[in-house]
């Protein structure tokens, strides 16, 4: 069969898998093949080019299921939308600091209501969300690093090269990680590459990787991902929490928690 063939015929076997899987990896198709991951990667570009799926950390998601078709919602939807579950998983969240402490809080709004939660305790928190930040900046007793950067203000934190780097010599008890998509099969994921970026960077860091979401963002994919499942130590989320998130828990080993 003429290499031309073989390529089409290796470009729509992977349309097919996209489609029903939702999501394909660069290392696995290479296995699946027979051909290196720089001609999968090949693949996926013309694939991409053309509507077919788009590209994400590590392959390709389906285009119909990123973020169940929806855009990133606006800063001031975001602060108000499902207030009182993104409180009391604060509240829940801020229950696991301990004075001595050091702690990221991750950019969300659910992060916003972890800082409003905290008390006044002798700890360290470090953080890119300048929401966070103004709602610690009258607690005297938290020592504050703030991560630099440029602003975006699509949701008032700072990302960039200067953010990254400054977590290179940091080491942190435990890391709130906010969530735009949790999915069981595909991770956690984010609509910003930047914002994924750092969050892997602070998974580095943390002795403790504690995802803080709403039940609304199971099951919903957006287009970088952050880390798999069986990254967390532990989820924090509300009682709404699907069966499969309850079960996923024992499965794949981490601690939910119920605020």
């Amino acid at each position: 069969m003429p290499a031309t063939r073989d390529t089409s015929q290796r470009r729509l076997q992977i349309s097919e898998l996209v489609h029903k899987q939702g999501s394909v990896q660069v290392a696995s198709l290479a296995r699946r093949f027979g051909v290196s991951v720089q001609t999968v990667r090949k693949d996926l570009r013309y694939l991409a080019a053309r509507g077919v799926m788009t590209r994400a950390y590590g392959g390709a998601i389906d285009s119909n299921a990123i973020g169940g078709g929806q855009a990133e919602p606006a800063y001031e939807v975001k602060r108000v939308v499902h207030l009182d579950d993104k409180r009391r998983i604060g509240k829940r969240a801020a229950e696991l600091v301990e004075a001595g402490n050091t702690i990221v809080i991750d950019s969300g709004t659910t992060g916003i209501q972890l800082a409003e939660a905290l008390p006044n305790l002798d700890i360290t928190v470090v953080t890119n969300d300048f929401g966070v930040l103004s709602a610690l900046s009258s607690r005297q007793a938290i020592k504050i690093v703030m991560l630099g950067g440029e602003l975006r203000r699509k949701n008032m934190a700072f990302y960039g090269g200067l953010t990254v780097e400054a977590l290179d010599a940091l080491q942190v008890d435990m890391l709130f990680l906010g969530v735009d998509g949790f999915d069981l099969e595909r991770g956690i994921t984010t609509h910003y590459e930047p914002e994924a970026t750092l969050n892997r960077k602070m998974v580095e860091a943390a002795g403790k990787v504690i995802a803080i979401t709403d039940s609304s963002k199971f099951g919903r994919v957006c287009l970088h991902r952050i880390l798999p499942i069986s990254g967390l130590d532990m989820l924090i989320t509300d009682k709404d929490a699907p069966e499969d998130i309850r079960q996923a828990s024992q499965d794949v080993g981490f601690e939910l928690l119920l605020a």
